[in-house]
């Protein structure tokens, strides 16, 4: 028999409102973090990563020069100040790695982004790209650019269908995963993480994209 649903099931505030990132490792963190452990191999070379050297740093190996893709730049020699939407303007073949975690998300011209990432990557080059799933609005982005998108396997195998070499996609997450996420519960508040590893297709969480430039 199943048993009634009650108001006091449910909340209007979530635990937090950043995605638990107040509390410790947010949810798709766990999952982000995981798929880069998994490819660290490929974290090698000329790396370059969006805004930061995190993950380079936390997952490469013999990196040769690490570079962070910003927008609006400092003038450090370590920055390559860009807009991903426009692959003509981008340095052309010229990266081993370009690690690429949520981030499409936030960009208007998904396609035009795929075509940038392309671009940067010179033959045997890989990207690795995540996106967001089911996921809470992020009010920092929407706020300063825009939060535009919500993915699924089929949109990112229909986005990525014109790469220029082979993708590989996955999902991550299931019903556990997406109700901690949206309300905004990190991995530290969960008695046991292992809750996170199960994959239910209908709750896809957190994409992730391993795109080779033939």
């Amino acid at each position: 028999m199943l048993r009634p649903v009650s108001a006091t099931d449910l909340t209007l505030e979530p635990v937090s409102r950043t995605f638990g990132l107040d509390r410790g490792q947010p949810i798709d963190r766990y999952y982000i973090e995981r798929f880069l452990a998994r490819e660290r191999a490929v974290i090698r070379g000329t790396v370059l990563e969006v805004a930061e050297s995190r993950y380079t740093d936390q997952f490469g190996s013999d990196v040769l020069a690490r570079r962070r893709l910003v927008t609006v730049g400092s003038g450090a020699p370590e920055e390559l100040v860009a807009d991903l939407t426009r692959p003509d303007e981008l340095p052309q073949g010229v990266f081993d790695c370009f690690i690429c975690t949520q981030t499409l998300n936030f960009i208007d011209d998904v396609h035009g982004a795929v075509e940038g990432i392309a671009a940067l990557l010179r033959p045997g080059g890989v990207a690795l790209v995540t996106v967001a799933g089911i996921s809470q609005i992020s009010r920092y982005d929407m706020d300063r650019w825009g939060d535009y998108w919500r993915f699924t396997m089929a949109s990112m195998n229909a986005l990525f269908r014109r790469f220029p070499g082979e993708v590989e996609l996955a999902s991550y997450g299931n019903l556990a995963a997406a109700m901690a996420l949206l309300q905004g519960i990190a991995v530290e508040d969960l008695a046991d993480s292992s809750l996170l590893d199960p994959v239910d297709e209908d709750y896809q969480v957190v994409l992730c994209l391993k795109a080779t430039r033939g």
